[in-house]
C-alpha cells in the first residue's frame, strides 16, 4: 500500500503559476505541505488552520500585506496570497525573509472566488490519489495521476495547453502553458467556464454535434484566435465531458492515439469523482444529521466533521414559493451548492448538507450577529434569480448545543416562509413573536381549539350585514387607539369611525377600555381566518 500523496506548495505553482499566481516574496519550498485553503477576514477571529494558503482579500499596500504576512505565519500558514501589482521592497520582503513565507500574487482580472475554487480542486485531487490500485508499480505513468496532472502530460504530448471540461462547459481541470492559448482560452481558466458566446457558435457551428457522436478527436477552426481539438471523455455509452487541446494545426497519428489514450484516463477520474462524490455527500449528510438530532453519537460525528474545536450555529436554507413549481428542486440544489461554497470560503471547517427539503449549515463562529452578516452577505449575492430565506440558530458553545440551534434554525425558517416578516434572513430572536403566532395557529388547525369571542362574532356580524367592523377595529388596534389615523386608514370620516367603534364594541360585546380585551381581540384578529 503507497503512501496518500498530499498537496504541496510546488504542485501548486507549476499548475497556476502560468495562469493565475507568481511568487513575489520569499522563497517558495516546493515540498511545503499545503492543507486547505482560508480567507482571511481582519475584522473576526482568524481561524487556524496549519498549512492553509491565506487568501489577503482587500489587502493592498506594503504594510497591510506585511501585516497579513506576520498574522498568518501565526496560523501556521504555507503562503499567503495578495492581488498584484504587490509592493515588495521594505516591509513585504522582511515580513517575508522573517517568517519564511512564500508571497503571490494574484494576477489582475481572476476573482478571488476562482482562485478559491481552483486551490481546493488541486487539493481534493490529490486527496483521491491515484487511479490504480495498491498492486500498480511505482513508476506509473504520469497519465495515473489526477485529473491536473493527466491534463499536464496530456499537454506535455500533445505539445498544446489543455483543459479538461464537463458536459456544460465548466473547467475541472488544466494544464500549465495556458499562456500560449488565445485570449478565449484564458477568459475560460479565469471563470472556469467556456464563454457563452463561444458555446453558442460551438453548437452553431455543430461541433458538440460532431464530437458526441464520434469517437475520434474534432478538430475545430474559425470560432477562435486559435483552432482546437477536442475529444469526447466516455464512460459506456454515456458522455461524460471531453478534453481541449488549443493547437497550431490537425494532430498526427501518434499524437491522436496519445488523445484517445488520454480521454480512457480522464473517464476513470471522471466515474471515480463522481462516484466518490456522492458517496461523500451521502456520509457528510448522515454525520450532519447525527450531530443535529443530537444523541450519543452527537459528538463523534462532530468530531469526524471537524465541528467540535469552537463555537458554532445552524443556518437553514430554503426556497419559496410554490412546492410544485418546476423548477423549484433543481433551484433549490444550485442553491445549497452555492450556499456550502460561500461558508467553505468563510471557514474551512464549516459543514453543510440537504436534508428533509431544508439545507442545514453549521458554520463555526462566535457570534450570531455574525452569522447573520454572513447569511445576508449570501442572500444580497444571490440577488432575486432565487427566492430563498435563511434561518438562524442560536449560538452552541459545544456540539451538543447545536441540536437546539437547528430548532430555532427551524421555527426562524419557518416565519420567514410564511410571509409574516419581510425579511430573508433571521435570527429566532429577531421573529421570536411571529413564531409563537406560527405556533399557536398550528395547535388552532390540529385542535380547533379557537374559541367563539369578540373577533368571531364581528366576523360573522359583517358577513351578515355586509358590515366593516372588522377592518375598523383592526384599524383602531393597530394605531394604539389615535382615531384620525385609523380612520384615514379605513377612508372614512373620523366622526363616522367613532360611531363604528361605539357600534363593534356593543355587537363584540368588548370592552375597548380593558387591555386584557383589547390584547386578546389583537390576538385573535392574528391568528383566526378572515371569513367564518
Amino acid at each position: 500500500m503507497t503512501e496518500q500523496p498530499r498537496a504541496v506548495l510546488g504542485r501548486i505553482l507549476n499548475d497556476l503559476g502560468s495562469t493565475l499566481i507568481e511568487v513575489v516574496a520569499g522563497e517558495a519550498d516546493p515540498a511545503r505541505t499545503v492543507s486547505g485553503v482560508l480567507i482571511q477576514d481582519p475584522l473576526d477571529e482568524p481561524a487556524r488552520l496549519p498549512g492553509a494558503v491565506v487568501l489577503g482579500v482587500g489587502v493592498y499596500g506594503a504594510e497591510p500585506v506585511a501585516a497579513l504576512v506576520d498574522r498568518a505565519a501565526g496560523l501556521g500558514a504555507a503562503a499567503v496570497v495578495v492581488r498584484s501589482p504587490v509592493p515588495v521592497d521594505g516591509p513585504v520582503a522582511e515580513a517575508a525573509a522573517r517568517t519564511g513565507l512564500t508571497v503571490l500574487g494574484l494576477t489582475p482580472g481572476a476573482s478571488w472566488a476562482q482562485v478559491a475554487a481552483l486551490l481546493r480542486s488541486l487539493l481534493a485531487a490529490d486527496e483521491l490519489g491515484t487511479v490504480g490500485g495498491p498492486d500498480e508499480a511505482d513508476g506509473a505513468e504520469p497519465l495515473a495521476g489526477d485529473l491536473f496532472a493527466l491534463a499536464n502530460a496530456t499537454a506535455g504530448l500533445l505539445d498544446g495547453p489543455v483543459t479538461v471540461e464537463d458536459r456544460s462547459g465548466r473547467v475541472l481541470a488544466f494544464s500549465s502553458r495556458q499562456d500560449e492559448g488565445d485570449d478565449a482560452r484564458i477568459a475560460t481558466i479565469l471563470d472556469r467556464q467556456v464563454p457563452a458566446e463561444k458555446l453558442r457558435a460551438l453548437e452553431q457551428r455543430g461541433a458538440f454535434q460532431a464530437l458526441y457522436r464520434k469517437d475520434e478527436p474534432v478538430y475545430v477552426d474559425g470560432i477562435s484566435d486559435k483552432p482546437r481539438v477536442a475529444i469526447a471523455v466516455r464512460a459506456g455509452g454515456e458522455i461524460l465531458g471531453s478534453i481541449w487541446v488549443v493547437v497550431d494545426g490537425p494532430l498526427s497519428e501518434d499524437r491522436t492515439q496519445a488523445l484517445h489514450e488520454a480521454a480512457k484516463v480522464a473517464a476513470l477520474h471522471l466515474l471515480r469523482h463522481r462516484t466518490g462524490g456522492d458517496v461523500e455527500r451521502r456520509l457528510r449528510a448522515d454525520l450532519l444529521a447525527t450531530v443535529l438530532e443530537g444523541g450519543t453519537h452527537a459528538p463523534q460525528a462532530a468530531v469526524r466533521l471537524g465541528l467540535s474545536a469552537q463555537p458554532a450555529c445552524v443556518l437553514a436554507l430554503a426556497v419559496t414559493g410554490e412546492p410544485s413549481a418546476p423548477d423549484r428542486v433543481a433551484a433549490g440544489h444550485r442553491i445549497a451548492e452555492a450556499l456550502a461554497l460561500h461558508l467553505a470560503a468563510i471557514h474551512p471547517r464549516t459543514a453543510a448538507a440537504s436534508l428533509g427539503g431544508v439545507t442545514y449549515a453549521v458554520l463555526p463562529t462566535s457570534s450570531d450577529e455574525h452569522a447573520l452578516r454572513v447569511a445576508e452577505a449570501f442572500l444580497g449575492r444571490i440577488g432575486n434569480r432565487v427566492p430563498a430565506v435563511i434561518g438562524i440558530g442560536r449560538l452552541a458553545a459545544r456540539p451538543a448545543e447545536l441540536r437546539r440551534s437547528r430548532a430555532d434554525a427551524d421555527r426562524a425558517l419557518r416565519v420567514l416562509g410564511s410571509g409574516r416578516s419581510p425579511r430573508r434572513s433571521a435570527r429566532l430572536s429577531d421573529v421570536y413573536a411571529a413564531s409563537l403566532l406560527e405556533e399557536l395557529t398550528d395547535r388552532i388547525a390540529a385542535e380547533d381549539d379557537l374559541p367563539d369571542g369578540p373577533v368571531v362574532r364581528l366576523r360573522a356580524y359583517d358577513a351578515r350585514h355586509n358590515t366593516a367592523f372588522t377592518d375598523t377595529l383592526e384599524a383602531w388596534l393597530g394605531t394604539f387607539g389615535d382615531v384620525p389615523a385609523a380612520a384615514a386608514a379605513v377612508h372614512i370620516h373620523p366622526n363616522t369611525f367613532r360611531y363604528r367603534l361605539k357600534r363593534l364594541a356593543v355587537v363584540a360585546g368588548i370592552d375597548l377600555a380593558d387591555p386584557d380585551a383589547r390584547f386578546e381581540a389583537m390576538l385573535q384578529l392574528r391568528l383566526s381566518p378572515r371569513h367564518p
